[in-house]
């Protein structure tokens, strides 16, 4: 296998896994009133975070074992940067950790939950934008 595609199959693995979050994500949000919001939101945080690997990937970029948003947004290069704002990375950010486990956290309203759905599939349509075709269709079994 060429370095390419060693390289797209590692992006393709990345896109997947960000895509059954999206998935999971959309698909709970459809429970309205019943909806457990906060694992709606660490799903959405998991799809910007996973895509931003994809790319840090394609563009042979080393990354930390991190769910710090904007550690890893600070890694692209300005011209790959996704559509999001430095607000929007820190409560992804929160997402990943604070919505996790039982603590002090508030409850997520519906409207909430429903913005990190749209700011991972804004950020997703950004990143897919820059990867290869090759990167973006789901392997056949």
């Amino acid at each position: 296998m060429q370095e390419n595609e060693k390289i797209n199959t590692i992006v393709r693995e990345w896109v997947e896994k960000a895509e059954n979050d999206l998935k999971n994500a959309a698909h709970t949000l459809k429970l309205d009133e019943d909806c457990p919001t906060d694992t709606v939101c660490f799903h959405a945080q998991q799809v910007v975070e996973k895509y931003l690997k994809a790319l840090l990937v394609l563009r042979g970029i080393a990354f930390p074992k991190v769910h710090n948003i904007e550690e890893l947004v600070a890694l692209l290069s300005v011209a790959d940067c996704p559509d999001i704002t430095d607000v929007d990375q820190d409560l992804l950010t929160d997402y990943a950790t604070v919505t996790r486990y039982p603590g002090d956290s508030e409850p997520i309203p519906l409207a909430e939950a429903r913005r990190a759905v749209a700011i991972a599939r804004r950020v997703r349509k950004s990143v897919r934008r820059l990867l290869p075709k090759q990167a973006l269709y789901r392997r056949r079994m």
